[in-house]
């Protein structure tokens, strides 16, 4: 046989090993399915006695205070699917059967949404979570007072990469759950979180990570399957109404007001909630909410609420802090101020840390280019510094005297902010956003409401990392450490994959176990829920079942409660009322176990469930804040929001803390004023409440990667609260 025969059968045999190879390895992806659902309702004691408990403590309140989560995601969501993964520490995959669940028994709620990214979503699981939310539901249908009530939504995940492209997220939640009364499919944002649940490498980062995980490879092959499945749907054809388009393809609605003229097309009961406004994660430096200020994009048809904490952190506080500021030739880098580093300057100390003589010139000018390489790109300026640990940025883009702060806070995002701008296009009618405040968990392992016991960091929130030192630099590589900055492009960092443009691994410091929101409903049912949603009649806590009623008690009508937007003339009159949660004791209650079995509840529970003592903790003091609504364009909004206004202590020894206060400069002020309450709660220890524990500039970020131990929870003290909707008043 001549050397060239010989030759190509070792050519042929090589390439045919390979394609062997291959497919044992990369073939056989798996799609997920929905779960099953446990067919046992939460036993009928458990779920009354919540309910008891609640109206025994506070006489002569009005109807009941129901607890839930409007913010949960399946391992449907990529995202969510890419954490549940071996090499990201994770656990396995959370179907939407897993939400109701846990919602049922772990958690014991009285209702929650699943609300997977709807870029993620194809017609096969858009059919999944309508049936899966419907089989929930199905478990206790035949009572009066169900044990759970199930709503069907989705997320509409819009991400910019400018202040003037950026909206940012909103959860759509729907009312009723037959197919005649839901959309045929999610509306889904375009942009970058749609490229991020279609992208291949947003998962697997490059090919070879199926073939090092063997013989382990399934989990990414599924992956693999579910974003082919996702990049198989085509997009809808433009200029149709919603109802006459082909029923398997993808709607995408770019800014919020198109997303509101889809559901208006539909006819169907449903709500939109903005979340996540001060998150810095994916949110341009600069960012201010002033756009959807404009009546199209604050439709109160569908938007009465927005969500004021999650598991992603606190958006309420309002500074004058900004990450970036407009120069004459564009963004440069703001100086540090007292408590605020903007992380671009911080760039540049990094670089300056690194010159041989720091005080040169030539180090000043590494420094200042340092800066504004970082300004240039926006969220992924920490790419401009290859090789740099975490710990050397210090609390950069930290609001640092904020109550758990989403991580590289946006103050023109916050709530403060949002609820004191005006918008201008008719100047002789400013116009105000009225929305009531919620909490949630946006929590990404289908586990709606964790907050009810602070354990299992890695579970109960979405903190994850590589899982070895290995994998991390399969993931995001092993840079040395650079002299000088590296001038990017934005151009280059799109062309990255999605989860390495943004600061993973920072951003594991900042994930809570998440919020609730609470209704004041006249019964446990799913008309009573929603009606008390689009009264604003609700308010947020940080996770802990706080009771809270906020009334101005001196109007005309009989009842103003949280929420109310009404004209007012004289001194208004308020009186506030709150409890604190009880204690949790350990384990899960007997019923529990017996119906979802020891192993379920290990899987989906962690072990632990919803289980309160007789004993309350303290609510110490009640925080009146008030806000002035913008008359003119001009006017500070620093100078409108007054936080605390006002801070009442609690009587000592009291179960409940009520107490009563009045504004006698209202009459005077000649404008539109809201009030809310926070009602604060002893310390007690939370899962990542230290955020990155600093000490000056030494700071111990709790990573969620293999540098912290599995089992770490990385506790701290923390005060808990629950914030009040707005009560809106308009002086004559």
């Amino acid at each position: 046989m001549s050397v060239w025969k010989r030759g190509c059968l070792v050519t042929v045999a090589f390439f045919a090993l390979l394609v062997v190879v291959s497919w044992v390895v990369l073939g056989g992806g798996d799609l997920q399915t929905d779960g099953e659902i446990t067919a046992t309702p939460l036993d009928a004691a458990i779920s009354n006695a919540r309910e008891d408990r609640q109206r025994a403590i506070v006489q002569g309140s009005e109807g009941r205070v129901l607890f839930g989560d409007l913010h949960v995601h399946s391992t449907l969501s990529v995202d969510a699917f890419q954490w549940s993964l071996p090499l990201m520490g994770g656990e396995g995959v959370h179907p939407p059967a897993d939400a109701c669940d846990f919602a049922r028994f772990c958690s014991q709620l009285d209702f929650y949404a699943l609300t997977d990214h709807a870029e993620a979503l194809t017609p096969r699981t858009w059919e999944m979570i309508r049936e899966s939310i419907r089989e929930c539901n199905a478990v206790d249908s035949e009572s009066e007072q169900p044990d759970l009530v199930a709503f069907t939504g989705f997320e509409w995940t819009q991400i910019g990469t400018t202040p003037a492209t950026h909206y940012g997220h909103r959860n759509v939640i729907f009312k009723d759950t037959g197919d005649e009364q839901l959309p045929a499919r999610p509306i889904a944002a375009p942009g970058l979180a749609a490229e991020a649940m279609s992208d291949m490498n947003t998962i697997t980062a490059n090919l070879s990570i199926p073939f090092r995980a063997f013989p382990n490879e399934q989990p990414y092959n599924d992956v693999a399957a579910q974003v082919l499945e996702i990049a198989r749907v085509d997009d809808c054809p433009e200029g149709v109404a919603s109802p006459d388009l082909p029923a398997a393809c993808r709607e995408v609605a770019a800014t919020p007001d198109a997303l509101f003229r889809k559901l208006g097309e539909w006819g169907v009961s449903s709500m939109v909630i903005p979340h996540g406004t001060t998150w810095g994660f994916y949110t341009p430096p600069g960012y201010l909410y002033d756009k959807q200020l404009q009546a199209k994009h604050d439709d109160p048809k569908w938007q009465q609420l927005i969500e004021v904490f999650s598991g992603h952190g606190n958006s309420e506080e309002y500074r004058t802090f900004r990450a970036v500021e407009q120069g004459e030739d564009g963004p440069v880098c703001p100086e540090p101020t007292e408590g605020y580093e903007p992380c671009c300057w911080r760039a540049g100390e990094i670089i300056r840390s690194r010159c041989d003589n720091p005080l040169s010139e030539e180090c000043d000018e590494r420094a200042e280019a340092a800066r504004q390489n970082y300004v240039r790109v926006g969220v992924a300026g920490h790419l401009t510094l290859p090789g740099t640990d975490v710990t050397e940025w210090g609390n950069c883009g930290q609001c640092t005297d904020c109550f758990d702060p989403s991580f590289s806070y946006r103050p023109g995002g916050s709530m403060q902010y949002i609820l004191s701008r005006g918008n201008f296009d008719d100047p002789a009618e400013p116009r105000h956003a009225t929305l009531g405040f919620i909490a949630s968990s946006d929590n990404h392992s289908a586990r709606p409401g964790t907050g009810y016991k602070e354990y299992e960091r890695r579970k109960m929130t979405d903190a994850r990392g590589a899982s070895t030192e290995e994998w991390q630099k399969v993931l995001f590589g092993d840079p040395a450490k650079a002299s000088r900055s590296v001038e990017i492009s934005p151009e280059s960092v799109s062309a990255k994959p999605p989860f390495r443009r943004v600061w993973l691994e920072r951003q594991a410091s900042f994930f809570l176990t998440g919020g609730l929101v609470a209704v004041h409903a006249k019964e446990r049912t799913r008309d009573a829920i929603w009606q008390a949603l689009f009264e604003r009649e609700v308010y947020g806590t940080s996770g802990d079942r706080i009771l809270l009623w906020f009334d101005l008690v001196n109007a005309a009508t009989e009842r103003v409660p949280m929420g109310s937007q009404i004209d007012f003339e004289g001194t208004p009159k308020f009186r506030v009322r709150a409890a604190g949660a009880f204690t949790q004791l350990p384990g899960c209650p007997d019923e529990v176990v017996e119906a979802l079995g020891a192993e379920r509840v290990d899987r989906i529970c962690a072990g632990e469930c919803y289980r309160p003592s007789d004993q309350r903790r303290r609510i110490t003091r009640i925080e009146v804040v008030r806000i002035g609504r913008q008359m003119k364009e001009t006017e500070a909004v620093e100078q409108l929001v007054q936080d605390p206004w006002l801070t009442i202590p609690c009587p000592a020894g009291a179960e409940v803390c009520e107490v009563e206060f009045d504004d006698p400069w209202y009459p005077s002020a000649g404008r539109e004023v809201l009030y809310y309450v926070r009602a604060i709660q002893e310390p007690t220890p939370a899962v990542n409440a230290g955020l990155l524990r600093c000490d000056g500039d030494v700071c111990e970020p709790c990573y969620g990667d293999y540098r912290v131990p599995f089992d770490e929870d990385c506790l701290s003290m923390s005060q808990e609260r629950a914030w009040s909707s707005p009560i809106y008043l308009t002086a004559p």
